[in-house]
């Protein structure tokens, strides 16, 4: 890097083929062993502003005006984010949908987080790179989207899974770059990191087959169809998905917590909702077809994922219980009045939660919930969604609320959250959670719960 301090007291220099340029530095700035230092105070009440340009050409002889900068910036979110005062919760609803616009590129891609190598567990090697777009987290985002009617973010989740669909179709990988290139491998960094975790860059889902993605990918663009937002691409990503799905239906995954290769139910089950809302947006002998699929799929989940209480388990070699088969229900795999989804909602409230959190599944069956991982805090709002669905409004909210509870100061969810300690776990700002807030808040709304409560005959 150079830089040098010019006759204005403007900071200039240049750092590979990037110029920058800072200015509303106080005089007394300096440098010390090529950094750029300055002790600045600013009383109560006041402001000082400081003003980085940085780009790749010739910087412009007239500087910006700050305050210009400052209004300029606030009417282009402003005009970003749509209309959200139904939602019952219409300021951390604006907030998340800033968060997802800001972690959304212009290829259309969406990074699951902003952040590497923050631990969910201090020195027990889970911390993990998320600064990629993942699949599955990307049709989240999109479908709260749609459902708050955001169709800038919406149709950037389309754009951005149809392509990679129409590139990749059975060999759909579970994540990319935000240029949708393969993510690459993890590998380990010289560099300090967070106490107990060492920097690394990657993700070994890269190497991953997640069933689930296909499912998911049809919902989403479902829902685009039903905003009259999918265009030809998005049609055309529609069939290949479906052929994907008969493809690899019977094919073992990583599942959605990206885990050993399994036959998990929740991979099938939401690939039948997929199909399901697929044929609602067709017509004529295609409708047939594909919720014929969708039956099949639901009927090898009953042949081998049947717990004996009537209950989903997570696949054929394990009865356990896990939140993320409240999701078929949700998402319409089965009906919501279904015995076996009732069944699976009431196990996931008696197996895994704890003081209004909901955690994914049992890590060790001779631990308790807390000493293995963090609530996860995507789950607790898919709960109140499941209870929503339901009609328990009541009981929808306080699930809400517990779960909004997990906000950090900044106004940003981690993955995880610490019941005990009280604390967030993990990279953040973490994209799937601030969309199932969102979704969740503005379902609640339209179900016509407010942040003063509800009506105490509905209860």
């Amino acid at each position: 890097m150079t830089v040098r301090r010019g006759a204005d007291g403007v900071w200039e220099g240049r750092t590979g083929d990037l110029r920058y340029r800072w200015s509303g530095v106080p005089h007394h700035a300096r440098l010390d062993e090529g950094r750029l230092v300055v002790d600045l105070d600013v009383p109560e009440g006041a402001s000082h502003d400081l003003v980085l340009e940085i780009s790749r050409g010739p910087l412009p002889d007239e500087r910006p005006d700050a305050t210009s900068a400052w209004e300029r910036t606030e009417r282009a979110w402003r005009d970003a984010v749509p209309d959200l005062d139904g939602s019952v919760a219409p300021g951390e609803s604006h907030h998340s949908y800033a968060v997802l616009r800001g972690l959304t590129g212009g290829s259309g891609a969406m990074v699951a987080a902003a952040t590497t190598a923050l631990p969910e567990r201090a020195e027990q090697g889970r911390n993990y790179d998320y600064r990629y777009a993942w699949i599955r987290d990307q049709c989240f985002a999109g479908q709260a989207a749609a459902a708050v009617g955001g169709h800038q973010l919406l149709d950037a989740a389309v754009r951005f899974v149809s392509e990679r669909v129409l590139e990749d179709g059975p060999r759909l990988r579970p994540a990319y770059t935000v240029d949708g290139a393969p993510v690459p491998d993890e590998r380990r960094l010289p560099l300090p990191g967070y106490p107990g975790a060492p920097v690394g860059v990657g993700n070994r889902a890269n190497s991953q087959f997640q069933l689930d993605a296909f499912g998911e990918a049809l919902l989403l663009l479902a829902a685009a169809d039903r905003a009259g937002r999918l265009d030809g691409i998005g049609e055309k990503a529609v069939e290949a998905l479906v052929d994907a799905i008969r493809r690899r239906q019977d094919d073992p995954d990583a599942g959605i917590w990206e885990l050993e290769d399994r036959r998990w139910a929740h991979s099938r089950l939401i690939c039948a909702a997929g199909l399901r809302a697929a044929a609602d947006r067709r017509g004529g002998d295609v409708v047939a077809t594909w919720q014929q699929a969708a039956d099949r799929l639901v009927d090898s989940v009953d042949r081998d994922c049947r717990h004996p209480s009537g209950r989903w388990q997570r696949s054929p070699d394990d009865p356990g219980v896990d939140a993320a088969l409240l999701l078929p229900g949700l998402r319409g795999a089965v009906p919501v009045d279904d015995p076996r989804h009732l069944r699976t909602l009431r196990a996931v409230v008696d197996d895994l939660t704890d003081d209004g959190y909901v955690y994914r599944f049992r890590q060790d069956p001779d631990r308790p919930l807390h000493e293995a991982e963090g609530a996860f805090v995507l789950s607790g709002f898919h709960m109140s969604l499941a209870t929503l669905q339901q009609g328990r409004r009541a009981e929808a909210l306080r699930w809400f609320e517990r779960n909004r509870g997990a906000l950090g100061p900044p106004g940003l969810f981690t993955e995880e959250y610490d019941v005990v300690q009280r604390q967030m776990r993990g990279n953040l700002p973490q994209a799937f959670v601030h969309a199932l807030l969102l979704e969740t808040a503005q379902r609640l709304g339209d179900a016509g719960v407010s942040s003063r409560g509800f009506e105490a005959r509905d209860r």
